[in-house]
């Protein structure tokens, strides 16, 4: 979704994840129907009869919204970019030196945390990026059962991303990956 920032309220989930940008009257709706709560900033100050009524620049559901992820199709090379080339159980990654030799694309396998002979299936959540070092070592186990600790949890990763055009306000700028 693309859409230019003027005359925008940014919308969050409950758990702060930003939605989409959604007009100024959306958002005066959904504040006096008490689905949302005002977060920061104000865009605009509206003038009734008998109060001024202050439009913040973000608010966020009340509830959380469970947002379907269309269009993320699980691949091995998909894990290895999701993950950025880091080893789930050492953290190492592209170009950096284990046991005398810097790590290629190559070194790096995906791994199952419930293992395909336990009926481990080709999952977001069950695959991983691990560096063949690793990935030998816990073998046809569990992370658990070989002892390792895993350094983030394996997440489908989102499939709708959020395009802004023209001047951001401040105020959104830390709940956008602007990075």
């Amino acid at each position: 979704m693309t859409t230019a920032v003027t005359g925008s309220v940014l919308l969050l989930n409950a758990s702060y994840e930003p939605l989409q940008m959604i007009s100024v009257k959306r958002a005066v709706n959904l504040l006096l129907a008490d689905k949302v709560q005002a977060v920061e900033g104000v865009h605009s100050r509206l003038r009734t009869v008998n109060r001024v009524f202050e439009v913040p620049l973000v608010v966020r559901l009340v509830y959380y919204v469970n947002v379907p992820r269309p269009g993320v199709t699980w691949s091995r090379r998909a894990v290895l970019e999701r993950d950025g080339w880091v080893c789930v159980y050492c953290g190492v990654g592209l170009g950096d030196k284990k046991q005398g030799k810097f790590l290629a694309k190559s070194d790096f396998t995906i791994d199952h945390l419930i293992p395909k002979s336990r009926g481990g299936k080709n999952t977001w959540g069950n695959t991983a990026c691990a560096c063949s070092v690793c990935n030998n070592r816990k073998a046809n186990r569990t992370p658990h059962e070989a002892g390792m600790k895993l350094l983030y949890e394996p997440k489908t990763p989102r499939g709708h991303v959020l395009v802004v055009r023209g001047q951001v306000p401040n105020e959104w700028v830390k709940y956008l990956d602007l990075g």
